[in-house]
C-alpha cells in the first residue's frame, strides 16, 4: 500500500487530460521530470533543472516570487517543455504536520466528515488556516481501532507555490509533500523487504527530509530545516567567498584564496551538523517505537552528491547507506546522456516521484 496525500487538487479535465510533469521547487535547484507510461513500465520523456539564485526560497517560503517565475520560465524554455499540467510538492517543519495516529474503525467517507475535529488535537495551528488530508493505513491490532495518515499543510504556502506556478503558465493539479513523492519514487524502483524498516532521507540545500517506510508504507516523517547550504555558508565566512565561490569550492574546483585541504576540513566539521540531526531523527522514531531498527538508508538530494558524505552517514548510522537510483526501473532513451543522467540521479528523487503521480488518485 502506498502513501501519497494530495492536499490541492484541480480539475483535471479542465487542464485538458492526465499527462503531468514532476516539478521538484527546491530552494537552490528546481528539477524537471516527465514520464511516459508503457506496457513494460516507465520511460523518461523529459528531465531538466536550473540553479535558483540565492535566498529565493528560505525556509520553504518563497521571498522573491517573480524571480522564481522568471526561473520556472527558463527551466521550461532550456526543457522545451509543452505539458501544462504538473505535479509540485511542500516541504518546511514549520508549515507542514505530518501524523500517524490511531482512529477508532470507520468508513473513508465518515473520516471525511470528520476529520477536521480528529485534526485539531493534532494541529498547532489554526484549524480553518490549513488544508487538511489523511490516508487510511489499515487496522490496529487492537479491536475497532485503525492507523491513519493525518496531513496538514498551511494555506498561505500551498497558495505561495500555486500562484507562482500558474503566473509560469502551468497548472498544478496535484500538491504533495517531499517525503510522500520520495516515497512513490521508492516504490517504483525497489523491492520491498518485508518487515524491514528503511529510510528516505533527502538531503537538500535547506531541507531534510525523512520518510521511514515498512512494507511499502510510510510509517513516520520528518522535516528538518537544516540543510548542505550551512557547508556553503562555512565556506563562505572561513575563506570570505562569494555564494558562487562557496558552491564551486563544496563540489570540488579550485577556488582562489581556499585549498583544498583547508576546504575538506571546513566541509568534514559541517557534515557534524547534518549527520546529527539526520541520525536524531532516526533515533527518536526508534525509542518511540519499541524500539524498532532502520535497516537501511537510501539517499538522495543534491547532499547526496557531497564528497563522502555517504561513508560518513553510514559508520554514524551503523547501517548501510546507498544512493538513490530514482531512474532505476525506468527506460532511460538513446537521445539521453545516459552517463550524465546516473551521475546526477540522486538529486531526481522528488521529482521523480512526483512523476509518478496522476490527478485523482490517493
Amino acid at each position: 500500500m502506498t502513501i501519497f496525500v494530495p492536499f490541492c487538487q484541480y480539475s483535471a479535465m479542465f487542464f485538458g487530460g492526465k499527462t503531468l510533469f514532476g516539478l521538484d521547487i527546491g530552494s537552490s535547484y528546481i528539477k524537471a521530470v516527465q514520464l511516459k507510461e508503457k506496457r513494460s513500465g516507465y520511460e523518461l520523456e523529459l528531465f531538466d533543472q536550473v540553479q535558483l539564485p540565492p535566498e529565493l526560497i528560505v525556509d520553504g517560503s518563497i521571498i522573491d516570487s517573480m524571480r522564481l517565475v522568471e526561473a520556472l520560465k527558463e527551466l521550461l524554455k532550456k526543457a522545451r517543455i509543452k505539458t501544462k499540467n504538473v505535479a509540485i510538492s511542500i516541504a518546511g517543519h514549520a508549515s507542514v504536520i505530518i501524523r500517524r495516529i490511531s482512529l477508532p474503525e470507520m468508513t473513508e467517507e465518515e473520516l471525511s466528515e470528520s476529520i477536521k475535529f480528529e485534526a485539531e488535537q493534532y494541529v498547532p495551528f489554526d484549524i480553518e488556516d490549513v488544508s487538511i488530508d489523511f490516508q487510511i493505513l489499515g487496522p490496529k491490532e487492537e479491536p475497532g481501532q485503525m492507523d491513519v495518515m493525518l496531513v496538514a499543510v498551511k494555506k498561505d504556502i500551498i497558495n505561495e507555490y500555486v500562484s507562482v506556478v500558474k503566473e509560469a503558465g502551468l497548472a498544478p493539479v496535484v500538491v504533495d509533500v517531499d517525503a510522500f513523492a520520495l516515497g512513490n519514487m521508492y516504490e517504483i524502483n525497489y523491492e520491498i523487504e518485508p518487515g524491514k524498516n528503511l529510510a528516505l532521507v533527502n538531503l537538500g540545500a535547506r531541507t531534510i527530509n525523512l520518510n521511514l517506510v515498512k512494507n511499502g508504507v510510510s510509517i513516520f516523517t520528518r522535516d528538518s530545516s537544516l540543510g548542505s547550504n550551512i557547508i556553503s555558508e562555512a565556506l563562505q565566512k572561513e575563506f570570505n567567498l562569494s555564494h558562487d565561490q562557496a558552491e564551486r569550492a563544496k563540489r570540488g574546483e579550485e577556488v582562489e584564496g581556499a585549498s583544498h585541504d583547508a576546504v575538506s576540513e571546513i566541509m568534514r566539521a559541517s557534515y557534524e551538523e547534518l549527520l546529527t540531526e539526520i541520525t536524531r531523527s532516526i533515533e527518536y522514531f526508534q525509542t518511540t517505537s519499541f524500539h524498532e531498527e532502520v535497516s537501511s538508508i537510501i539517499l538522495s538530494g543534491g547532499g547526496a552528491m557531497l564528497k563522502d558524505f555517504q561513508n560518513y552517514l553510514a559508520e554514524r548510522a551503523g547501517v548501510e547507506v546507498r544512493l538513490a537510483e530514482p531512474f532505476r526501473n525506468i527506460s532511460i532513451p538513446k537521445r539521453f546522456d545516459r552517463s550524465y543522467i546516473e551521475e546526477v540521479a540522486p538529486v531526481a528523487g522528488v521529482a521523480v516521484g512526483l512523476a509518478l503521480r496522476r490527478p485523482g488518485d490517493r
